[in-house]
């Protein structure tokens, strides 16, 4: 993935999370090494989450992490503070206001798996109609 593809991604699933729940600022620089190398911040104001591809100067975290650990921890398949633990992700600054995008992050999750369950539903309700429909068609030619 290149850094471009990682950033509107990024911006793509999470720009739209609502951070009400977030009472104060939070800036986060993340430098990411490997093939998507490059930097971006992601910026948690006013009830809204702003993901930009540029270097935050007046930020609260800088964090370092390889573009493979950092897709896995915005998937929800790494823990941030597993991965910052192990080694994994490298963050100076106030690791508190870090955790505010942990549970941001938790509940994109969240709210994936409920539209996923959602969509899994319709689909299933789309297939049983079709077999209705299919089953009266067959009826009809007796």
């Amino acid at each position: 993935m290149k850094y471009e593809e990682l950033v509107k991604t990024l911006k793509d699933n999470y720009g739209a999370v609502d951070a009400s729940s977030v009472n104060e600022h939070v800036a986060l620089q993340f430098n990411v090494t490997g093939e998507a190398e490059g930097a971006f911040y992601v910026e948690i104001a006013d009830g809204k989450v702003n993901i930009e591809p540029y270097e935050y100067y007046d930020r609260d975290v800088l964090v370092t992490v390889s573009e493979t650990d950092l897709i896995d921890v915005f998937d929800g398949k790494l823990d941030f503070i597993e991965a910052f633990n192990d080694g994994r992700i490298k963050a100076e600054g106030n690791l508190i206001k870090a955790l505010a995008l942990k549970d941001l992050i938790e509940k994109n999750a969240g709210v994936k798996k409920s539209a996923l369950k959602k969509a899994k539903s319709v689909v299933a309700t789309a297939k049983a109609a079709k077999k209705a429909v299919a089953t009266k068609k067959e009826a009809a030619k007796k």
